[in-house]
């Protein structure tokens, strides 16, 4: 599968969060892209309730698979954008929406998604040498899922003891790369493919 030679922060060289080096076009595109996510966000909230009862009864912990779909707010945005802080602009964004809207975890979500997105962004940084699209958003998933992974163990399932921490934290940092990195570079090139993103150089 052919990637692109661009990496998507290269212009990373931290994870400060400014935005005065962004164009009106990358602000707009990138609210858009987070609103877009977080209508995602709300339909698999949705759908969590009874694939999350089968992952349960199948293997404890296990559940935390169907976690990186909500990262897809920070890799989709920082993919396209490719300036600091578009990771956690779009994750919390996202997130945002997905409270606003309603969800069976209320405004908690707002500060995993503000903690996943600096995740994501420091993903992103920590690769930036690479010129491998996939490297850098494989290692921002995988580093997005685990600390979500964490966060939602610290929340919701304190005491559960040091296996179920294991699987748990582990299956969400292998869905940040499954669901939320692949499937956002799926999306990105799709988009691609209609033109809409070539001011983005994509």
């Amino acid at each position: 599968m052919a990637v692109s030679s661009r990496a998507p922060d290269r212009k990373c060289t931290s994870v400060k969060t400014t935005f005065s080096d962004w164009r009106t076009v990358d602000l707009i595109v990138a609210a858009v892209l987070a609103v877009a996510s977080g209508v995602i966000f709300v339909a698999w909230n949705s759908a969590y309730g009874p694939l999350s009862a089968a992952l349960v009864a199948a293997t404890p912990g296990f559940v935390a698979i169907l976690d990186g779909v909500w990262l897809m707010g920070g890799i989709l945005v920082a993919l396209v954008i490719r300036r600091p802080g578009a990771a956690v602009f779009g994750e919390v964004v996202a997130a945002s929406v997905s409270g606003i809207i309603g969800n069976q975890w209320g405004f908690t979500v707002l500060i995993l998604g503000l903690a996943q997105g600096l995740a994501i962004e420091l993903g992103f940084a920590l690769v930036r040498r690479f010129k491998s699209e996939i490297v850098s958003v494989t290692v921002a998933g995988a580093l997005g899922g685990f600390v979500q992974g964490v966060l939602e163990f610290v929340f919701w399932y304190p005491g559960t003891g040091a296996g179920f921490a294991f699987v748990y934290i582990s299956s969400a940092t292998v869905s940040g790369v499954l669901l939320g990195a692949v499937l956002s570079v799926i999306l990105v090139r799709a988009l691609a493919k209609t033109g809409i993103l070539a001011t983005f150089g994509r």
